[in-house]
């Protein structure tokens, strides 16, 4: 992780001045408004202020977040996605079952959409808050509880079904005036010529020309279209194709680990994060609402093969024993009242029953399919160039046992938009590496500080020696009895703060 904090911010950037565009409501043409269009322009291929190369939650969240700004509600923005549901404003039947494939949303997130007009959407369909979580070790010598009380809050998070936040999303940025067309297809090629040599460049040049004098990105697609634009986002998730063809190198490893994910169902509603680790991995139990909870299981591969073609019946099995006393014995009260080891961690302070050590709800039930995926870390050296900017996976993928790397994504489109909005108040171009620099000045040091902080989780918790065994314990005790401590633990996984060095 060392070498990911030691590379220096926008490296490879080309910082060549772009002549400023002015931006105003009639500069683009409306989409629906085809006799607008001048006919050249039709021949050469459409243009576009912003094309979002990626239409999941986190490009979509950047299109919403882009809608709601006034100074950038008016730009002309292209989304370039293969995905059939982008084609249909509802896809979501109240009857299917929880999808396996799930969010856990900070209070950040949840603001962020309620900025944008997105949560409202949200809370039509399936979505369950939480107020606890519980995370223990195997060895039974430790546990934290978090209470959303210990800070003040009403909730700690919320668990979404993937599609309900692209659905969401999809409808929030439908039913703005954004000027907006989503292209079905895949990005093949781009291009980004030097810019011209020429002091100025006449602001009605045709498309073609503007291109030739390197003011706009060329993007071609798999369907035949291509489409010009000031600004290229790259949403495009972990194997990113925008990241790929402007050749930012990626620094990272593989885990060696698969996650196996899956919905679960119990006989009473959870409404807790439950997290244990275990010697091969963490398991997740996170609520998802109507009795239904969503498994994340990382194991190494081998295992992973095993138990997602094991029978119902075993797995449940399986997941019970996880989740209770399989692997070493609960973390017991006689155990960490009686024993002197950690005694100057609790000094007097007093501890309530909703501080007790609870067993998770059983499991009656699998309600969906198993699905398994091996996990990795990457991370983009830049995330910025002339006229392109990553945000989401495309620029960064981490350890999903704090479910924090969507929250990360929602955190880049929040801040690439403000940029854009700033930029445009200023006068400057929004493909302008000086601007798009800012974005990565940003995002780039909280990234990468927490996937650092999840990757020594990570390799903490895959040694099963000691005196380790007993630092991690330790660990447990301050962030349970430590009341300050437990607070910046739970504001820093909130996304509402972060650590000193980095505010």
């Amino acid at each position: 992780m060392n070498r990911i904090v030691a590379s220096k911010f926008g490296s490879n950037v080309y910082r060549l001045r772009i002549p400023w565009r002015p931006f105003s409501n009639d500069a683009a043409p409306i989409l629906s408004s085809s006799n607008a269009v001048n006919l050249e322009k039709e021949s050469e291929g459409q243009q576009y202020d912003i094309a979002i190369v990626g239409g999941g939650m986190v490009g979509l969240a950047l299109a919403c977040s882009l809608a709601s700004r006034p100074l950038t509600k008016h730009l002309k923005v292209a989304i370039i996605d293969s995905n059939p549901a982008l084609g249909r404003k509802h896809f979501i039947k109240k009857e299917d079952l929880p999808d396996p494939r799930v969010s856990t949303v900070t209070p950040s997130t949840i603001s962020f959409f309620k900025d944008i007009g997105a949560w409202q959407y949200v809370e039509q369909h399936r979505h369950a808050y939480f107020d606890k979580i519980q995370v223990w070790d195997y060895t039974g010598l430790g546990y934290a509880k978090y209470n959303a009380r210990d800070a003040d809050r009403e909730v700690l998070g919320c668990v979404v079904e993937n599609k309900v936040l692209l659905s969401s999303l999809l409808s929030r940025v439908q039913d703005t005036d954004l000027q907006k067309k989503i292209y079905p297809s895949r990005l093949t090629s781009m291009s980004i010529l030097p810019n011209s040599s020429s002091l100025e460049v006449d602001s009605i040049l045709s498309v073609t020309a503007s291109f030739t004098h390197g003011r706009l990105a060329k993007l071609e697609l798999e369907n035949g279209n291509s489409l010009y634009a000031k600004l290229v986002v790259g949403a495009d998730g972990a194997k990113s194709r925008v990241r790929e063809l402007v050749g930012f190198r990626t620094t990272g490893w593989n885990y060696s680990q698969n996650a196996i994910i899956c919905t679960v169902e119990h006989a009473v509603e959870n409404h807790c994060a439950w997290q244990r680790f275990l010697p091969a991995g963490p398991i997740a139990l996170l609520p998802i609402g109507d009795k239904f909870s969503n498994i994340v299981w990382t194991m190494n591969p081998k295992e992973s093969s095993e138990f997602k073609s094991m029978s119902e019946d075993d797995f449940l099995k399986a997941v019970n024993y996880a989740l209770d006393y399989g692997y070493g014995p609960h973390p017991t009260s006689s155990l960490l009242d009686n024993s002197d080891i950690f005694s100057w961690l609790k000094g007097n302070v007093s501890r309530s029953a909703n501080d007790c050590f609870e067993i998770p709800p059983k499991v009656v039930k699998l309600a969906s399919e198993r699905m398994a995926f091996p996990l990795s870390l990457r991370h983009a050296n830049d995330y910025a160039s002339k006229c392109v900017v990553l945000i989401g996976d495309a620029a960064h993928t981490v350890h999903p046992l704090a479910g924090q790397g969507v929250n990360l994504g929602f955190g880049d489109a929040s801040t690439l938009s403000s940029v854009i909005s700033e930029g445009i108040a200023v006068g400057t171009d929004i493909g302008e590496v000086s601007l798009l620099t800012k974005y990565e000045a940003d995002r780039k040091p909280a990234n990468v500080v927490m996937m650092a902080v999840l990757d020594g989780f990570q390799k903490a918790y895959s040694v099963d020696f000691g005196p380790l065994n007993i630092l991690r314990a330790a660990a447990f005790h301050g962030a349970h009895y430590i009341s300050p401590l437990k607070k910046i633990i739970i504001s820093y996984a909130s996304g509402e703060q972060r650590l000193p060095l980095f505010s």
